[in-house]
């Protein structure tokens, strides 16, 4: 049994000499035992709801993480914290909500691991922004910390097809273009999310879940389990145990995540055709570590990556089908025979990836995942794009695209708002061949940078995918397809060239050669800059996104709303 000296940890604050008495008398008031109350204090953090079918098995698989650290001789404490779940908040002004309670979620673990003088964090998470907010405050911390994803929710049946919801949003766009009855959307629907879970296909979910075990805050494996299977319980037991072993060796999160281990996570989004959202994620986890890690870096890598795991919504497969072939220890073998992967970084268990990777004995099963060396395509499944139009980047997802869908020039229809091009999405006035330009829509000025997978799956569905091109300041969902750029920068509201765009500029999207920019000289642009009235006025004149306009940072950089680790003058378990 491991007897941990106190003297040197957080909890020493609550629960050790005589000053103390009133905080045990609490400890006490809860059933726990003299033993616990002097054994270390390890937050349970879990993103558990009522939500949506992300969370809902997190309150579960907190009980087993719990056992885990009490089999180490460890005392759980488990809260909770917010989640907003994109599903839910698809197409509306709720999406505003989204990225915002990626900070939320970062900043109410830390209160709450700080209030208490908590030792060490095992943080669950389901639906998209609460992974990285978990990771984030892990890394804000720098406590001894083991992520763990809450699992995926098993595919649909219907018609004898796997189905998930990206299907339902590209239905609907079905419906609207009168090539699907109301009734066969209602049997979708029905169907299409049988279990508890979060979304099933490398949406921005599985994606952050596939870059925890990638950057080594979650054990190997330990994201591929959808979430009804028992199993899950096991890898959150031996979560708990392996906090209270880094604790035992002083192991904390940023001696985890280094720019190396972000690296090596850019390298697994890329081969697995994953979200454009981990080009604002891993940024914004780097930042809290005091690493520059900026989206230019993140897309670097995707440029040279090959894209090799065959994953909806660019491919076929979801993450279940990835899980039973090995999951990402298996692709992440795949990378290091390409010499691809930093083996020295630190993993969960305390073990680097080269060493956890040498007791991997299953191999590329060639179908959902290729082998490295006759990959789908030479490049990642995500590219960066820069230009006139973006001097601060924007990117997009090319995976399950043919080189020439990669390259299109056409005017710009100009939306002020997601709703306004959604509503011309669905009227159909729009033309083959234009490229429809949403602004406004960026982290301040929307407030929220808001995804806009109602109105990609409305072209899809309309089969007009491929024949327009669409980009934004705004974001994707992971489960958008087609010629679609987000994160353009600087965003509308910062005066960015998106914002200074009018109806019939001609604009050139290239994802072969990483371009984006409007047919317009420096000299025009200036004009059109000193015309500009700026930031269009929102709603949002109070309140949490009020606040988080105010602080929001640009989005190459994380979209993140404090200064980092750079500018921090402790740390906390060193207090």
């Amino acid at each position: 049994m491991t007897k941990f000296d106190k003297a040197k940890l957080p909890s020493r604050y609550v629960t050790e000499g005589p000053a103390r008495a009133p905080h045990r008398s609490y400890y006490y008031a809860m059933g726990m035992s003299e033993a616990e109350i002097h054994q270390p204090l390890v937050g349970v953090a879990t993103c558990w709801n009522e939500a949506a079918p992300c969370n809902i098995s997190l309150n579960r698989q907190a009980q087993a993480a719990k056992m885990g650290v009490k089999e180490a001789h460890g005392t759980p404490r488990e809260f909770t914290t917010i989640t907003v779940t994109d599903g839910i908040a698809m197409g509306h002004e709720g999406m505003r909500s989204s990225l915002a309670s990626r900070e939320a979620i970062a900043d109410t673990v830390e209160l709450t691991m700080r209030g208490h003088c908590y030792d060490a964090l095992v943080g669950l998470a389901g639906c998209d922004k609460s992974l990285p907010g978990m990771m984030m405050a892990m890394v804000r911390l720098n406590v001894p910390s083991v992520f763990l994803y809450g699992g995926s929710i098993l595919p649909g049946r219907l018609d004898g097809k796997d189905v998930t919801v990206q299907d339902v949003f590209e239905a609907v766009g079905q419906h609207q273009a009168g090539n699907l009855t109301t009734c066969e959307l209602e049997k979708l629907e029905a169907v299409a999310c049988p279990s508890a879970g979060a979304c099933g296909g490398q949406f921005t979910a599985n994606t952050m879940a596939c870059v925890s075990e990638a950057i080594g805050l979650a054990l190997m494996n330990s994201s591929g389990a959808p979430a009804p299977y028992e199993s899950r319980d096991q890898y959150a037991e031996a979560s708990g145990r392996a906090v209270m072993n880094l604790l035992e060796k002083n192991i904390r999160a940023r001696d985890v995540v280094t720019l190396k281990s972000l690296q090596n996570a850019a390298r697994v989004v890329a081969c697995t055709g994953g979200s454009t959202n981990a080009g604002l994620h891993l940024p914004a986890i780097a930042h809290e570590a005091g690493i520059d890690f900026f989206l230019d870096d993140v897309c670097e890598i995707f440029r040279d990556t090959p894209y090799f795991v065959d994953l909806k919504p660019g491919g076929a497969y979801v993450a279940k089908d990835l899980y039973e072939v090995g999951g990402v220890p298996v692709v992440m073998k795949e990378l290091r025979k390409a010499g691809l992967l930093h083996e020295e970084c630190m993993t969960a268990d305390g073990t680097t990836i080269g060493e956890a990777l040498d007791k991997i004995t299953r191999e590329a099963d060639g179908k959902v995942i290729y082998p490295i060396s006759a990959p789908i395509s030479k490049t990642g499944g995500v590219v960066g794009l820069k230009g006139n139009l973006a001097p601060a980047g924007a990117i997009v997802k090319v995976a399950g695209m043919t080189e020439e869908q990669q390259v299109f020039t056409g005017p710009a229809r100009v939306f002020e708002c997601e709703e306004d091009a959604f509503e011309a999405v669905k009227a159909r006035s729009y033309k083959e061949g234009d490229v429809l330009v949403i602004r406004n829509e960026g982290p301040a000025g929307g407030p929220g940078m808001r995804e806009m997978l109602a109105t990609t799956a409305a072209l899809s569905g309309q089969g007009m995918g491929k024949k327009v091109a669409l980009i934004t300041d705004g974001r994707f969902s992971g489960a958008t397809r087609g010629f679609c750029v987000g994160h353009v920068g600087p965003e509308a509201a910062h005066g960015g060239p998106i914002a200074l765009l009018k109806d019939g500029d001609m604009i050139t999207l290239n994802a072969l050669t990483g371009e984006l920019s409007v047919a317009l000289s420096d000299e025009d642009l200036a004009a059109r800059k000193a015309d500009w009235k700026g930031p269009r006025e929102t709603i949002y004149a109070s309140g949490a996104l009020w606040k988080y306009a105010q602080l929001v940072g640009e989005t190459y950089k994380g979209a993140v709303t404090h200064p980092g680790a750079k500018a921090e003058r402790h740390v906390y378990m060193d207090l």
